[in-house]
């Protein structure tokens, strides 16, 4: 059985991945190449869930014991 070892890394990946994805996203609105109006709401639309998810799994990731030892049951 995995225990709060491998959840904590899990969650550190998924964080690593919306953060990249948030930088994508910044890129894009910041680009000059012209964006139609409804890509840009989207865009910024899914910019702020991917922060809003990335402080939530950061949250999460502050509360887990800070060592815990991955153990293989």
């Amino acid at each position: 059985m995995r225990g709060r070892g491998w959840i904590k890394a899990l969650r550190q990946d998924e964080a690593r991945q919306v953060r990249a994805r948030i930088a994508e996203l910044e890129r894009d609105l910041m680009a000059t190449t012209p964006m139609g109006r409804h890509r840009r709401f989207e865009a910024g639309h899914e910019l702020r869930n991917a922060k809003f998810r990335l402080e939530r799994l950061e949250e999460c990731i502050a509360e887990m014991p800070r060592n815990v030892a991955a153990r293989s049951d």
